[in-house]
């Protein structure tokens, strides 16, 4: 059997490119073969950096494999070379990578890793934060730059260990001057677009937020392992108890305060459900409108599980390592509390030890209804005192009538009696009921009935007396116990609604994946642990439960033994567990569909584009030479000129179509041949507007040089022109202007015709797209696609906007050339 340990992960994790990953992941590749490690490279890109080449030599590198893929030569890591030379460590670079697709590659380059480590081999890789796929929204909300590489979250924080390479957005920048990131004519367009003050600000703050959450992780794993309960006081958590009552929104804010004091503090807010479902004043609505203010204020609610309140709201406080709770101050009117007793607040103060306790008043303080016991099922106390009530009851109240002796007659004296019965039924239920009973009738008869002190039971009356009063009391008693258990199941059939219905808004509001519905079921039912496993622990090797999820998989529980009455609401939220491992399931199922979906819309559309297009001007082109090749028609030198006139047209059409395909479809497939150089735009634009009518030019004077390919600029600059004509009305210029802003040159074509729809605008740049055109004579609608593509691949962006007064303006923007770059002549691979 091969038993071969795993292999261990390091992340080095930054907050944008060129902080420096790299580096130090060779520079921790050089001190473990230092050490004597067997240490290869297995696959790292070092952009032209020097430093960074330089911190390679010395170390073993094995070679990349080149794999064909559209046309195209692409390196890739050679899996199976690494795997065969089994080093004790390996160093990949950009773990979020997509692997080039054919011979049974694996999709990512996480996937190649976790190979790797299932070897046995030990992995150092490195990562940008904006390639985490939680983040990937938020970073391009911040950038405007789309990540199309992600990896999950969760491969990245099983690695044993993640390092963060930090440094300060204007150290960055500095870098990015000096040419250690970018190569040079990248820089303006770095610096005045990604690589922005406020971006690198924003994205650096992600970083160091998402390794602290990591970290906390971490810290609660260890305290879990160890058995810590005490408090670390290593971050200020604020937990506020909710019980649905109005004085809720109080203590929220007032919990809200303290939390922010304290630069990174976290809110909590809380609410026990007690197994028997009650609460004093708990309000669902109330409850769901709290928890929209907690995650409105930054927060998070939870919801647990606990007959004893104040233990339940200590022990979750201590599970969360907090540092300070919020209670309200109790609503219950003065002789409640003398009545029942200490209660949730005081209880929680005592049991609270290193957590600071805040009791906050509010409004509703002192006014709550009045509850006749703070204690509603049979515990162990309640069963004890019962039968003793049942016998001291009725013996007190004898003593207490004799002292007014004469005053009340027997029928009063056997209700007071019967009375006292029911009282000791609603303490101790039936069976210290049936106590209390016998010993009332004993007592009455003997002290009340005449002749007083002697037992009459051989008289008959009096026996039926005494019978009756015994069964009336106790089917009194019965009654009142039946109606306390009937109310104890509804109300914790409330409660398991009630757990339910949050674990539902869960759900709806976002948070229905697996690892959260698997914290979730941890944290209501107070244990240590929940994972999914394919077999559970055998009997006896744990304390917890395993529940099945589906036909595969098992939830497993440690910390406690679930009673009965927990375990079903447990069975629904395996039901919610497995839903999610099936909706995932799906997920990736549907998500390796979609692209052979997108493939075959895209072909779809080329033939329905293709049957109408490409024939129309061949039909034409055919037409002109058959009739000149005939020998019927005596044509005139106008009529041959014409004819030819139209063949040298139909095929001149016919060639910019199937160019436009080709130099799409290299596009798409990244083997795009560009020559980048120094280009002005006089030298381009009298060939991109050729002879088209009704354009007009601004001054270009002052407009610098750009990096650009001279012919693919002219193709994007035409495309934009004769497009801005076709929605031109007759009589009105398409205007093309130019301008300087941070290191780019905008030039923008500018039309006055119907303008666009906002919602339609990326629309324009899907292939085969047409929109606005009121005929099919138009092309195969790739002129915007193609121009976007070629645009970017420039290192450009094309994007439009309204034209003001109506209309829409293609802006078109390429980088500045300046300084050692106008004269260097670049040829460049798009990969």
């Amino acid at each position: 059997m091969n038993d071969v340990r795993p292999g261990r992960l390091k992340v080095y994790l930054g907050a944008a490119p060129g902080v420096g990953k790299t580096y130090r992941m060779l520079d921790e590749a050089r001190r473990r073969a230092a050490r004597g490690a067997d240490v290869v490279v297995g696959f790292v890109e070092c952009h032209g950096r020097p430093r960074t080449e330089a911190m390679l030599d010395g170390l073993a590198v094995v070679g990349r494999l080149n794999c064909a893929y559209r046309g195209g030569e692409f390196a890739e890591m050679d899996l199976a070379a690494v795997l065969d030379r089994r080093p004790q460590v390996a160093v990949v670079d950009e773990l979020a990578h997509t692997n080039v697709p054919g011979d049974g590659r694996n999709a990512k380059r996480w996937q190649d890793i976790e190979e790797l480590l299932a070897a046995g081999i030990d992995v150092i890789t490195a990562v940008n934060i904006q390639h985490l796929e939680s983040l990937n929204d938020v970073v391009e909300k911040i950038t405007g730059v789309p990540q199309h590489e992600t990896v999950p979250d969760e491969v990245v924080r099983r690695a044993q260990q993640v390092e963060l390479v930090d440094i300060p957005p204007e150290g960055l920048r500095r870098r990015m001057a000096h040419g250690n990131i970018y190569a040079p004519e990248k820089v303006d367009a770095a610096l005045a677009h990604y690589f922005r003050p406020g971006n690198l600000t924003a994205l650096r703050q992600l970083a160091l937020l998402w390794v602290a959450d990591r970290v906390d992780e971490a810290l609660q794993s260890y305290r879990s392992e160890h058995g810590i309960g005490g408090v670390w006081e290593t971050r200020e958590r604020v937990v506020v108890a909710l019980t649905g009552g109005p004085e809720g929104d109080t203590l929220i804010r007032r919990a809200a305060r303290i939390a922010d004091r304290s630069a990174g503090g976290d809110l909590l807010a809380v609410h026990v459900t007690r197994s028997d479902g009650l609460a004093a004043g708990a309000s669902h609505a109330s409850l769901a409108r709290q928890r929209g203010l907690v995650e409105a204020l930054g927060g998070s609610y939870h919801s647990v599980v606990g007959d004893d309140v104040p233990t339940a709201l200590v022990e979750f406080a201590r599970a969360e390592n907090a540092t300070q709770l919020v209670l309200g101050t109790s609503r219950r009117g003065r002789l409640e509390q003398f009545l029942t007793g200490r209660g949730i607040g005081e209880t929680a103060v005592a049991l609270s030890g290193d957590i600071d306790v805040h009791m906050v008043t509010h409004e509703r303080a002192g006014r709550g209804r009045l509850l006749p016991s703070r204690r509603r099922t049979l515990s162990t106390g309640r069963r004890i005192a019962g039968p003793v009530a049942g016998l001291a009851l009725p013996v007190l109240l004898t003593l207490l009538l004799e002292q007014v002796r004469g005053t009340l007659n027997l029928t009063s004296e056997a209700l007071l009696y019967l009375l006292t019965v029911v009282g000791v039924a609603c303490i101790g239920g039936v069976a210290s009921a049936v106590v209390a009973s016998v010993t009332a009738s004993l007592l009455l008869n003997y002290w009340f009935v005449p002749p007083r002190g002697h037992f009459t039971l051989g008289d008959t009356n009096n026996f039926l007396a005494l019978v009756v009063f015994a069964i009336v009391a106790a089917t009194v008693a019965a009654v009142v116990d039946r109606s306390l258990r009937l109310s104890r199941r509804s109300a914790r059939a409330t409660a398991e609604a009630e757990t339910m219905s949050s674990l539902a808004g869960t759900i709806v509001r976002g948070g229905a994946t697996i690892p959260a519905l698997l914290e979730r079921t941890r944290e209501t039912f107070g244990m240590d642990s929940a994972e999914l496993v394919e077999q559970p622990p055998g009997p006896g090797t744990y304390d917890g439960v395993a529940v099945p999820v589906g036909s595969r998989s098992h939830l497993v529980l440690r910390g406690r033994t679930l009673p009965s009455s927990e375990r079903r609401v447990l069975a629904a939220f395996a039901a919610h567990v497995g839903s999610a491992v099936e909706r995932a399931r799906l997920a990736e199922a549907a998500a390796e569909i979609e692209p052979v979906k997108a493939a075959d819309r895209l072909r779809t559309a080329l033939l329905r584009a293709v049957g109408h297009d490409l024939r129309t001007p061949l039909a034409a082109g055919w037409a002109a030479i058959t009739s000149l090749r005939s020998r019927d028609v005596d044509f005139t030198d106008e009529d041959r000129e014409e004819l030819l006139a139209t063949a040298d047209e139909s095929m001149a059409k016919l060639n910019r179509l199937v160019e436009n395909l080709l130099d799409l479809s290299r596009l798409q497939a990244g083997a795009l041949t560009l020559n980048l150089r120094a280009t002005t735009l006089e030298e381009v634009l009298p060939a991109a507007l050729g002879d088209t009518p009704g354009i007009e030019v601004a001054d270009l004077e002052g407009i610098p040089e750009i990096l650009a390919d001279p012919p693919l600029l002219e193709r994007v600059i035409a495309n934009l022109v004769a497009n801005a004509a076709r929605h031109t009305p007759p009589g009105t210029k398409v205007l093309v202007t130019a301008s300087a802003l941070a290191g780019r040159v905008e030039v923008r074509v500018v039309d006055r015709g119907p303008g666009l729809p906002v919602e339609d605008r990326e629309r324009i740049f899907e292939p085969f797209q047409r929109l606005g055109d009121t005929d099919n004579t138009t092309g195969l609608g790739l002129g915007l696609a193609l121009s976007r593509g070629l645009a970017e691949a420039m290192d450009g962006t094309l994007t439009p906007e309204d034209t003001p007064g109506g209309g829409l303006t293609m802006v078109l923007a390429l980088p500045v050339v300046a300084g050692e770059q106008m004269s260097q002549v670049r040829g460049t691979q798009i990969a």
